[in-house]
């Protein structure tokens, strides 16, 4: 990060509107302060809400960003947008987040998986911090404050809000969140600028019907996943739950098939395997091992893959062996059915879920039109886009965060340029 850009020269109060209160939003204001100290800043958020995603993300922890230390391998996991970050992130990364908030006091750890949280495991130091920077630099809050529309005249930018009310500014920059519908981009449409349309991304798969959501809370560490018919698989924890299948490994597939997932209305079938690193040949030779090494022990009572047994049992039913049969024993129809259903057990889903403020939009902005760079528009100036408004959306793990603190920060760095030249030229 650049140092404290000098607008001594002359202390021309320059005025920055910022429309969202979330982690984007909160960033660019602050780092705008930090390095204009002469401007006006306003934060209008249109709930009655502020920071809701960092409050919730990652179970009240807040999974700030993750513990990927190369851009290379950081931008590929952004479904959309990867390029586009690729350029941003060598501005602020990873590692400039982490030094961000542990020198304002508030220390990063590195979960196993890669993800990171404050020390804390509350995403309250997270939103203290933030308030605290915002109190700091006097920034203004305005609660409750829908944005209507926005025209630009001349150097001016004239916002329409809720309650009849208008506010001018010189820089506006947009970090409003996504947007479930299409429809809801209108007031940003008008200004010129066109959007990818809006789907579901970061979802769980819903399997009404399935016996296997009896099972709820039962979580395998190393699960392999695939959407039957297409390229899209991934591998990593799968939970599952009283609607059907979650876990990392079906969030990120969820990020990765989010157009077409929604395409088919979200009904498809998924290939599970359980045991990702068998196939079918390769277990049904292990299966011949265990006829002679278990032959005497039933099978229900001796689970030989570390499975949770509440789905060992599960499987067992599913193949039709019943509960006294020893491996000497089993018949080699039902093995090969529970074969099949270990290796590649087929799951009819039909629907999806998402947790209100939760999930991810996939969709936006279009990239074309934005300058990664400094987040500016292409069509209009002094107009800045950051977060998840934006056509850009990572896999679960703290990646939708770190684009909101880059872009965010970009945008800040831009404006606080741009302000100074103009400063000294007055």
């Amino acid at each position: 990060m650049k140092d404290k850009i000098n607008s001594n020269t002359k202390a021309v109060k320059k005025k920055l509107i910022v429309i969202g209160g979330g982690a984007a939003g909160f960033f660019c204001a602050i780092n705008a302060a930090t390095l204009h100290p002469h401007m006006n800043i306003v934060i209008l958020e249109k709930s009655s809400k502020l920071l809701a995603k960092v409050r919730i993300s990652g179970g009240g922890r807040c999974n700030v960003t993750h513990a990927c230390f190369s851009i290379d391998e950081m931008m590929k996991k952004y479904p959309r947008g990867g390029q586009f970050v690729r350029k941003a992130f060598h501005q602020f990364f990873t590692t400039d987040t982490i030094k961000w908030f542990e020198d304002r006091g508030v220390k990063i750890k590195k979960e196993p998986d890669g993800r990171m949280f404050p020390v804390s495991d509350s995403s309250q130091s997270i939103i203290d911090t933030l308030m605290k920077e915002v109190n700091q630099h006097s920034i203004e809050i305005m609660m409750n404050a829908e944005v209507k529309s926005f025209s630009k005249k001349e150097d001016r930018f004239l916002l329409k809000i809720s309650g009849e009310r208008e506010m001018e500014t010189e820089y506006l920059c947009i970090a409003s969140g996504g947007y479930p519908k299409a429809q809801m981009f209108d007031w940003l449409s008008e200004s010129g600028h066109s959007f990818e349309e809006p789907v579901p991304s970061l979802f769980t798969f819903n399997m009404p019907g399935n016996e296997i959501v009896k099972l709820m809370g039962v979580s395998v560490p190393d699960v392999q996943v695939k959407i039957n018919g297409t390229k899209l698989m991934e591998r990593g924890p799968v939970l599952i739950t009283h609607w059907g299948m979650s876990g990392p490994a079906i969030i990120r597939l969820s990020a990765w098939g989010a157009r077409d997932l929604a395409k088919c209305n979200w009904h498809f079938t998924s290939l599970v395997n359980w045991l990702p690193d068998f196939s079918e040949n390769s277990l049904r030779e292990k299966f011949q091992q265990y006829r002679f090494s278990l032959a005497t022990q039933k099978i229900v009572n001796k689970n030989p893959f570390g499975l949770p047994q509440r789905l060992w049992e599960y499987f067992i039913d599913e193949a039709g062996i019943k509960s006294d049969i020893q491996w000497a024993n089993l018949p080699a129809k039902n093995q090969n059915l529970l074969i099949k259903q270990l290796v590649s057990g087929e799951f009819q889903v039909k629907g999806k879920t998402t947790f209100k403020e939760e999930f991810v939009t996939a969709g936006g902005v279009k990239l074309v039109e934005v300058d990664p760079n400094t987040m500016m528009s292409k069509k209009i100036e002094n107009l800045y886009f950051a977060g998840e408004v934006l056509n850009v959306d990572g896999i679960t793990g703290g990646f939708n965060f770190q684009h909101a603190w880059t872009s965010g920060f970009i945008a800040a760095k831009s404006i606080a340029q741009k302000a100074t030249e103009v400063s000294e030229m007055l």
